[in-house]
C-alpha cells in the first residue's frame, strides 16, 4: 500500500490581494453599476415587475425574459400566457415591456408581441 502524498501548496497570483490593473477595476465598474441605497436589486425588481403586471392583467406571468437597469429604475420583458390551449405548445403568449421606478413601482407597461408558445424566433 502506498503512503499518502503530502498536501501541495496552492499557487498564488504574483499580485497581492487588493492590487489590480486599472483595466480590471474599470471592467468591474462597468459590469456592476452602483445602486442607490434602498433601491431594489435585480431579483427584487424581477419579482416586482411580475407581481405588479399580474395584478393589472389578472393573469400570472410565465417568466421574466429580460431585465435591464436604467437611469430611472428597471425595464423588464415579462412573458404571460394570454390564452391556454391543449396542447400547451399552441397556447397564445404575450411579451410585455414593464418599466419600474427606482423603488420598484410599476410606471408603465406595454404589450410588445404575441406568439404561440411553441414558436421559435428565426433569424431574419
Amino acid at each position: 500500500m502506498a503512503a499518502a502524498e503530502p498536501a501541495r501548496p496552492r499557487r498564488t497570483s504574483s499580485r497581492s490581494a487588493g492590487e489590480g490593473t486599472e483595466q480590471d477595476t474599470n471592467a468591474h465598474r462597468r459590469a456592476a453599476p452602483r445602486r442607490r441605497p434602498g433601491t431594489p436589486g435585480p431579483a427584487a425588481a424581477m419579482r416586482a415587475a411580475a407581481e405588479q403586471l399580474a395584478e393589472l392583467l389578472g393573469r400570472l406571468p410565465d417568466s421574466v425574459s429580460s431585465l435591464k437597469p436604467t437611469e430611472d429604475g428597471w425595464v423588464a420583458q415579462v412573458e404571460v400566457v394570454e390564452l391556454e390551449r391543449i396542447p400547451d405548445t399552441t397556447s397564445v403568449m404575450a411579451s410585455y415591456r414593464v418599466a419600474l421606478d427606482e423603488e420598484g413601482e410599476l410606471i408603465s407597461y406595454e404589450r410588445t408581441r404575441r406568439y404561440s408558445r411553441g414558436m421559435i424566433d428565426r433569424l431574419t
